[in-house]
């Protein structure tokens, strides 16, 4: 940082961006170019065998984190469709995802972030949270999870031991009580990129979102998620990181 912030010393704010890829939309390795960090699909909500090989080695050329990216066995709805889970079947859902990805990754694996409808119900619900994160705990000890900033399942993975980075959305509303406003409601997602990029700076740089109500609240971020299957996705992203370092904020893979 050649400034007058690095030259007095004043920390530069930092933040990972992270995206959600192997999923079939088209632009990975263009993706991989401008995010610090990949949630790979493990073939459950999408993607395959060749996929998550193609994902990897796109992530290890750009020097990109690698994450797995576990969700329901549920490809025509892409895995957003909740079910009726147990807490150990949340875990061994989950568990086994990342071994799937590990066969291909090995020690390149460094995070796991739930997909969808899987995301939603564990973030909220204290006892599958407790479920993933215990068997997080106890086989997955150095895994870094991508949790919902402010979640049930980030504290109680913190509880467990486990390191999280606490996530926000570029691209999604939140409700005043701090969760994303739900996609069967309306307004759930934000479609003007003016709006998705003064929500991202409010985010990062006064640690508040404006909920749907007009509320503002209180959100600490480590990582952002840009969605990969979002229409533009490429161009948002570009543009995301443009606006960041404009704003002094460095770009850069949580942990690292």
């Amino acid at each position: 940082m050649h400034s007058e912030a690095a030259r007095v010393g004043i920390k530069m704010k930092r933040i990972d961006l992270n995206c959600d890829l192997g999923e079939g939309a088209g632009a990975d390795l263009e993706l991989m170019r401008v995010i610090t960090s990949a949630n790979i699909a493990c073939g459950a909500h999408a993607g395959d065998l060749e996929t998550m090989i193609e994902a990897v080695e796109g992530a290890r050329k750009h020097h990109v984190m690698v994450g797995a990216h576990p969700g329901y066995f549920d490809l025509q709805n892409f895995g957003r469709t909740e079910r009726t889970i147990t807490a150990a079947e949340a875990g061994r859902l989950v568990l086994m995802q990342i071994e799937q990805l590990y066969e291909v990754a090995g020690a390149a694996l460094r995070h796991v972030k739930l997909h969808g409808a899987l995301y939603n119900q564990v973030s909220r619900d204290p006892h599958l949270a407790d479920g993933v994160a215990s068997d997080l705990a106890r086989l997955w000890p150095n895994l870094i999870l991508y949790a919902r900033a402010g979640s049930p399942f980030a504290r109680t993975a913190r509880q467990r031991g486990l390191t999280v980075a606490e996530e926000a959305f570029s691209d999604r509303t939140y409700l005043s009580d701090g969760s994303l406003t739900p996609r069967s409601q309306a307004g759930a997602l934000i479609h003007d990129a003016d709006a998705a990029v003064a929500q991202v700076l409010q985010m990062v740089q006064q640690g508040t979102v404006r909920a749907t109500d007009g509320t503002d609240v209180s959100i600490s971020v480590d990582t952002l998620c840009v969605h990969g299957d979002a229409a533009n996705a490429l161009v948002f992203a570009q543009r995301l990181r443009r606006e960041l370092a404009a704003a002094g904020i460095g770009v850069r893979a949580f942990g690292t």
